[in-house]
């Protein structure tokens, strides 16, 4: 058996101790290294192309809305166009909102719908919008509540999420503070843009997925289970075309 080389030796444990002593001075000078998980790379695929780990998420028996990637300005983004019709375009991820709580996108609407009224059932249509689905525990229901999901879910093979927040491009300008879904308060709707001064251009967007759902729920949120872009026009019997660039989220 050979002796070990114990120049070699203190060569490599030089080496380590130096990798750690850069490490901690760049942790010093400019804290942790950023985290970022990218829910939605869709500038990464050719256009008319759909990321592979995407698919569509349609509303029970409701006309589809159409989802596909375009060169726009350079890059791929998503063209979502709704004619009478609701459905979304989803990716399922199980992600700990705390690790990554900032949700970051850019999005660009060409008109608003004249029929769109966050109260009314008749006016639940938007431009654009990003559901965020949570894995709420059926346990913690009312026994009423427990009684309405059974129900609802007897009547479709999809799974209906008991906690969702819904972040709009509405058609006119509202406070943030989260309202609930005119058709159920398991998912609450958080207007982020609204009305017409940004129609037609990119908008970046930046959202605290935790503080926005504690407003909502007024508890700390489960874990992530889906992200999804959504552009409809059922309710309203209109037509709507929005994009949606890449979705990242962030640790703070």
């Amino acid at each position: 058996m050979s002796r070990p080389n114990h120049r070699h030796s203190r060569i490599l444990q030089h080496s380590a101790l130096s990798g750690v002593v850069v490490l901690a001075l760049l942790v010093s000078a400019f804290g942790d290294p950023p985290r970022a998980f990218t829910v939605g790379a869709f500038s990464q695929v050719d256009p008319g192309q759909l990321p592979s780990n995407w698919s569509a998420m349609p509303l029970g028996d409701l006309r589809h809305s159409t989802y596909e990637t375009v060169d726009v300005d350079g890059r791929t983004v998503v063209r979502a166009h709704a004619d009478d019709s609701a459905s979304g375009f989803i990716r399922e991820i199980t992600i700990n909102p705390r690790d990554f709580p900032v949700l970051e996108w850019q999005w660009k609407a060409e008109s608003v719908l004249r029929g769109g009224n966050v109260a009314r059932k008749s006016g639940d249509d938007y431009a654009a919008r990003i559901y965020i689905t949570f894995d709420y525990d059926e346990t913690n229901l009312s026994f009423s509540e427990r009684v309405k999901y059974r129900a609802a879910q007897a009547l479709t093979s999809q799974d209906i999420p008991l906690r969702a927040l819904s972040y709009i491009w509405s058609n006119e300008v509202l406070s943030d503070t989260p309202v609930p879904n005119p058709y159920t308060d398991w998912v609450m709707m958080v207007p982020v843009e609204g009305g017409t001064p940004n129609l037609g251009t990119w908008v970046r967007e930046r959202r605290n997925i935790v503080e926005d759902y504690r407003r909502a729920f007024g508890e700390d949120p489960p874990a992530i289970t889906g992200i999804a872009l959504m552009t409809d026009a059922d309710n309203t019997g209109e037509s709507v075309t929005a994009y949606y660039g890449d979705l990242v989220l962030r640790g703070e």
